[in-house]
């Protein structure tokens, strides 16, 4: 992990798409804020939790924090993984936007390293697995299948759009809001981070990957899935997405 010297005068918010992670939402909140705090000095900070709904009322849950730098935006339709991280960044009012998966896979003390390299000048940072230093230890149910189709899916990416960036499918990063703004999200799932990337380095906006330890979930279910026939689902969007930006390449 990479330690930043202090910064002071930054403006950041933190979007937390959620679904069903009433176990994890409340700590975790808790436990990023203190990480941002104990680095930086904020001329702005906010967290805004990206609801959709969640039956086990974590919308409620992070509404109960106490802590007047958290927003929660409670989603009632248009549900999805992108469509929450794009409704957060429209709302966002700091000036680095950060985002993260909201079961503790993405641990918050790898925070400061994003932020900090975007406040020395960066445009998109991203906490990676498979750049030097970096690792996915996850266990238990499903994972072993989760890591193994991860590996495999950064591979074949790899193969077909170039191999300048390593973890297209990390969804754990910072960037100038601008420019996620102008960029936009496209996609459904995870494959919209490989099209934000893929694009971002052809525009020639400044990328940059960090070492970070990738961690088991602490509660609750993935909504990934577990089984072959899951991420077949997942995988013909993912499919898609890359014969898309391939045949871009080539115009």
């Amino acid at each position: 992990m990479i330690m930043p010297a202090r910064f002071d005068d930054v403006s950041l918010s933190v979007i937390m798409p959620t679904y069903n992670e009433a176990g994890n939402i409340v700590p975790l909140i808790r436990a990023t804020l203190e990480e941002i705090r104990t680095h930086f000095t904020c001329r702005f900070l906010e967290v805004l939790v990206v609801d959709d709904n969640s039956p086990d009322e974590t919308w409620r849950l992070a509404g109960e924090t106490g802590d007047p730098g958290v927003r929660v935006i409670r989603r009632m339709s248009e549900h999805g993984l992108r469509k929450s991280i794009e409704h957060g960044v429209k709302e966002a009012r700091g000036d680095i936007v950060l985002w993260l998966d909201c079961d503790f896979s993405h641990p918050p003390r790898y925070i400061p390293q994003l932020v900090a390299c975007v406040c020395v000048g960066f445009d998109i940072v991203v906490n990676s697995r498979y750049v030097a230093g970096g690792e996915d230890v996850r266990e238990g149910k499903g994972t072993w299948l989760q890591r193994l189709l991860s590996w495999l899916l950064n591979h074949l990416t790899w193969l077909m759009l170039g191999q300048a960036f390593r973890d297209y499918t990390s969804g754990f990063v910072a960037a100038k809001t601008g420019v996620i703004r102008e960029l936009g999200l496209n996609g459904d799932y995870g494959e919209y981070f490989i099209d934000l990337i893929y694009r971002a380095i052809r525009k020639g906006y400044r990328v940059i990957e960090l070492p970070y330890r990738n961690e088991p979930r602490r509660a609750g279910e993935s909504k990934t899935g577990s089984t072959i026939c899951d991420y077949a689902r997942r995988g013909v969007n993912y499919m898609r997405t890359l014969v898309k930006l391939r045949l871009q390449g080539h115009i």
